[in-house]
């Protein structure tokens, strides 16, 4: 899929400086050839870094200066390549597309993508400590997003849940901790390098957990609706594998009030920012109108 951005300057100005962080870290951890080549066509072949982007993006929306932020956003984003190469192996959802490409294990063996997610998790806390301001608090955000990220895993693959919830209420806590972990956790790091008022932190707080779930539904809409070659990897295996899923529980045009319906939470949550709130709230109704 394309990004869901538009094409202005700075967010193509955002994703080269990203490039550059990423690979200049891949270059400094000293992995051998093989691995190095694995965790490059994780890390740096494609994507929408909307992980990332968040992070810039939350950032300067509490007044804060891009490359303060630029650490945290690529230690995200190499925590979201681990959790798709390991998402993608045998064991769990066993997937030979991603990105329209073979994925890792296809492409590599399936030794070396779980030893190149390993390599992204380290790298991925090595960089966040390297942030410029309150390296600690974001290693710590990276830490606690990504094991959210990794019990909704659990919930998605294994189960686990409450015997008195309801299927409504497990979707939501798969979805909430699969994919709005991370995305909620890339809007706090961000505000946390941007020096946050507890204020703007709230605010940004509120907006990552409405778009986390958000684009969660948007995925699990476009799984139902579009093809293997728009999205780049397989479609509706998940409700072949019996997963839960926004359109499985609610149905597809309850999801799409749904969407609507989180859009417009986030989008109440930015107001304190004022004027600042901007380029956040064009990005939640980019993602919300990946179903269109």
């Amino acid at each position: 899929m394309p990004l869901p951005t538009t094409a202005r300057a700075s967010d193509e100005s955002c994703i080269t400086e990203l490039q550059s962080c990423l690979g200049q870290n891949l270059d400094a951890a000293g992995y051998a050839p093989n691995l190095r080549a694995a965790v490059a066509y994780a890390l740096l072949g494609g994507g929408k870094m909307v992980r990332p982007l968040l992070v810039l993006r939350a950032a300067e929306a509490v007044g804060g200066e891009r490359m303060d932020a630029l650490e945290a956003a690529s230690s995200i984003e190499m925590v979201h390549a681990f959790s798709l190469i390991h998402d993608d192996l045998p064991a769990l959802d066993n997937d030979s597309l991603r990105r329209g490409r073979p994925t890792l294990h296809v492409q590599f063996g399936e030794a070396m993508a779980i030893l190149a997610g390993d390599a992204l998790l380290a790298l991925a806390i090595g960089t966040a400590s390297a942030s410029r301001r309150e390296a600690l608090a974001i290693v710590r955000e990276l830490v606690n997003a990504t094991n959210g990220m990794i019990n909704g895993q659990v919930y998605d693959t294994l189960g686990g849940f409450d015997d008195q919830e309801t299927p409504q209420q497990r979707v939501r806590r798969i979805h909430e901790a699969k994919t709005g972990a991370l995305i909620r956790g890339a809007c706090r790091m961000g505000a946390i390098a941007g020096g946050a008022s507890q204020q703007e932190f709230d605010a940004i707080d509120g907006y990552g957990t409405a778009v986390g779930l958000m684009f969660q539904a948007v995925d699990d809409l476009l799984d139902e609706t579009q093809s293997a070659e728009h999205i780049g990897k397989a479609v509706r295996k998940d409700r072949e594998a019996g997963k839960l899923t926004y359109p499985g529980v609610f149905g597809l045009e309850a999801t799409r009030r749904e969407i609507d319906r989180l859009l417009a939470e986030s989008l109440r949550a930015l107001s304190p920012l004022g004027e600042r709130q901007e380029p956040l709230a064009a990005f939640a109704r980019t993602l919300a109108e990946r179903t269109r």
